[in-house]
């Protein structure tokens, strides 16, 4: 059975307080519960992940020449120029320099935060999130502003909340688009409105995590061609399906954050996995070919859930806009035990989305993935969900 704890971060904290740390590091539940944790083995549905289904290396097509003569050396500080000049084209006025190559963006993030954020610095970042976007904030003991998303306005970010939540000494605005978990997507005035507001401030910067950018219906450039202002961060994992090949990046036209997040990477890793940048410059390379049938598939996906969702009285969503998952909730109507439910839906169908306490958020809401299982897996997955409800309900 999944743990599910009555609140969130206490029962992950793992410092010795023989060693007290600099940084206040915590388990995150979003990792303690997640499916590589729990065991894939145990789990028939995978309805909790955030991605696209994982590839296979064979699916990057005939790697031996990419690979065979590929020299094990310290690569290029910043990361595969290949790489690097095909993300850069994906935004008016970017260079290849404007790129630094990560090992997946979870490491972007760590690095923007550690570089920006010390304690008692300020920053506003949307909830619900993906906890790291949090949590490592957090840890450093930044001064938080959560700009809380809320159902009733359908989780739209609100420039005008935005302005409102800053300060004098704010350092960084942290959002994300397409939304994780909610799916919901910042449209380009809204976009345009937020830089407006940061580019007003005398020290905020803009951090849009984009992992999700390629999976919606028109892909926009990226956010960091739009301003100096603007931090992007993105990833092969969730659109491509490599979270096994640790590729991410951040990207800004600003000299000196460049050369911030340089150091930063160099004092962590050096650079980058040459074999792992090299996959992903073939990734890249093959982008339209890789993306064609990723995105038939999510939309197929989503299809299927909205009809299970039409055809159901227990849960609702807004529907998402972009990426790979949804954040329903159970009607407030409905009186449901969350606890039981998710154990039932766990014990007896092998089924597991992602609660709500991973987003510290309560659990009447879930994280319902719609890309990572077949559409066969995906159709059993939501019947169990109803048949969870139903076990307390009839």
């Amino acid at each position: 059975q999944l743990g599910v704890p009555a609140a969130p971060h206490v029962p992950y904290a793992v410092a010795d307080s023989r060693y007290p740390p600099s940084m206040d590091y915590r388990r995150m539940p979003i990792e303690v519960e997640s499916p590589e944790e729990v065991g894939y083995e145990r789990i028939r549905c995978n309805l909790a992940e955030s991605s696209v289904s994982d590839m296979r290396l064979g699916d990057l097509g005939d790697l031996g020449a990419a690979l065979a003569d590929l020299v094990l050396l310290y690569g290029d500080h910043l990361g595969h120029p290949g790489l690097r000049e095909l993300i850069a084209a994906d935004g008016p006025g970017l260079a290849a320099t404007d790129v630094l190559l990560t090992p997946g963006a979870a490491a972007a993030l760590f690095m923007v935060a550690t570089s920006l954020l010390r304690a008692g610095d300020h920053l506003v970042v949307a909830r619900p999130n993906y906890a790291t976007n949090l949590e490592t904030p957090r840890a450093i003991g930044a001064d938080i502003s959560a700009l809380d998303l809320t159902w009733e306005d359908g989780w739209r970010v609100d420039p005008d909340r935005i302005a409102a939540l800053l300060r004098p000494a704010t350092r960084l605005v942290s959002l994300t688009s397409p939304h994780n978990p909610t799916g919901q997507v910042m449209d380009s005035a809204t976009i345009d409105a937020i830089i407006e507001i940061v580019e007003r401030h005398p020290t905020a910067l803009l951090l849009v995590d984009e992992t999700y950018r390629e999976l919606q219906g028109s892909v926009p450039p990226l956010a960091a061609s739009r301003s100096e202002r603007v931090i992007s961060v993105s990833s092969l994992s969730k659109a491509f399906g490599l979270p096994g090949i640790r590729v991410g990046w951040l990207v800004t036209k600003d000299v000196t954050l460049r050369r911030t997040f340089l150091a930063a990477k160099e004092q962590m890793v050096i650079t980058g996995s040459v074999v792992d940048e090299t996959l992903g410059y073939e990734a890249m390379r093959q982008r339209d070919r890789l993306l064609a049938p990723i995105r038939r598939r999510t939309a197929a996906g989503l299809e299927l859930t909205r009809r299970w969702m039409a055809a159901q009285e227990v849960f609702e969503w807004h529907e998402p806009r972009g990426g790979v998952v949804g954040f329903p909730r159970v009607l407030p109507a409905i009186d449901l035990d969350m606890d039981r439910f998710h154990a039932h839906l766990f014990d007896h169908d092998g089924t597991i989305v992602g609660p709500g306490h991973w987003f510290e958020q309560p659990d009447r809401w879930f994280r319902l993935g719609y890309a990572w299982p077949s559409l066969e897996r995906l159709e059993e997955g939501l019947a169990a969900l109803s048949g969870a409800a139903m076990d307390q309900l009839r």
